[in-house]
């Protein structure tokens, strides 16, 4: 993408990025959208910083986008009010709202050449023939296609249509950007490059981008805070580090990367520990969850946290023993799959180099700091 160095750009007239963080340019108070009985979302409370990549994640279902619609203006909140700078505009129809919004599938006018299509909105706008055809010609060196603005869309590839959709959202100036899976029709490894690409325009431009999605590994990719939807409500909202490292819930923990879930009982909790027993062990982890002696609860650890070693652990250290059942070769690491007594599995992430045949006897350890106990 384009230099933050370019001035071409005309950063004067797009939001600026001095504004980030100072004040929330959208506020959720206790919105919900029923469809009949079923709530899709939920009395959900939520600011969003002026500069900020904000992510609504979740599985199909847990509310993101009708949130993003609400927002938009295309779906009316049935309970709420949604603020922008201060101001109501829950009865707002959506052009009158200073926001645009990118679809997956772009919505491209076939007929229309990307320039025509970048300058639909400015023409729509009455905005004068010289200063549309300056905005055009600028948005299209952002995006890196001012050699292709008489081609039609039929005419590019996935990648370069969604750069165009960007452009033509982008052009108008909106102070809050809505971005519906807007790479979801690419194959992976476009999708990687515009993601970095998309981070990147948002961090030069410093307009608000609000992005939904069901990839994780997307959202802690590009997000400044991560909001994690379930059933239209919010599971856990911080940033990427917050819901990786310090999951507050087994729903967080395990839909955030790759984790090992172990059950336990909760022997005691305080003190920013917890202690549960599993099997014939106990296990140790950080916890700042409300979890009460007697009671399930979860000890989650990553597969990268869990060393193998011989002998006996260090005093701060967990420790279990098992056999081993699978080993994978992953590049840079070996993944091993220890079956443990009652038949549960561990995964842990180990150097390559590690020999590790099946049906090993082995010592798995993590530290009390990289397991987290949380409740459900």
């Amino acid at each position: 993408m384009t230099s933050p160095h370019d001035s071409t750009l005309d950063l004067d007239k797009l939001t600026r990025r001095h504004e980030t963080f100072s004040m929330p340019i959208l506020e959720l108070h206790r919105l919900t959208k029923r469809f009949g009985d079923f709530a899709a979302v939920d009395d959900l409370s939520l600011d969003i910083a002026a500069g900020e990549f904000l992510t609504l994640l979740g599985a199909s279902g847990s509310g993101k986008t009708t949130t993003l619609r609400m927002i938009a203006g295309f779906e009316p909140p049935t309970s709420g009010e949604i603020l922008m700078a201060g101001t109501p505009i829950a009865a707002l129809p959506p052009f009158k709202r200073d926001i645009n919004t990118v679809f997956q599938h772009y919505a491209l006018f076939p007929h229309m050449s990307v320039r025509d299509n970048i300058a639909y909105g400015l023409r729509m706008r009455r905005v004068p023939a010289a200063e549309r055809e300056d905005r055009v010609s600028k948005a299209l060196a952002m995006v890196k296609l001012e050699q292709l603005g008489a081609r039609a869309p039929r005419q590019l590839s996935g990648g370069q249509q969604q750069r165009v959709a960007l452009a033509r959202a982008l052009v108008n100036r909106p102070r809050v950007l809505l971005l519906d899976e807007p790479l979801g029709a690419l194959d992976l490894k476009l999708r990687k490059e515009m993601q970095l690409e998309l981070k990147h325009l948002q961090t030069h431009l410093g307009i608000t981008f609000v992005y939904v999605t069901h990839d994780q590994e997307e959202a802690l990719t590009m997000s400044d805070r991560i909001v994690l939807m379930q059933q239209g409500r919010i599971a856990q909202v911080g940033t990427p580090r917050d819901l990786y490292d310090r999951p507050v819930s087994r729903y967080v923990a395990d839909f955030i990367g790759e984790t090992n879930l172990i059950p336990g009982t909760v022997i005691e909790c305080g003190g920013g520990t917890a202690s549960l027993r599993v099997a014939d062990v106990t296990l140790r982890g950080v916890s700042d969850s409300p979890l009460s002696p007697g009671r399930e609860a979860w000890l989650t650890v990553r597969p990268e946290a869990i060393d193998l070693i011989d002998g006996t652990a260090p005093a701060d250290y967990n420790a279990v023993s098992g056999t081993v059942a699978d080993a994978v070769y992953a590049g840079s690491a070996l993944r091993v799959h220890v079956a443990l007594a009652g038949g549960r599995r561990l995964v842990a992430n180990v150097p390559s180099g590690t020999l590790a045949p099946n049906g090993t006897r082995v010592t798995l350890a993590w530290s009390v700091e990289q397991g987290r106990c949380v409740g459900d």
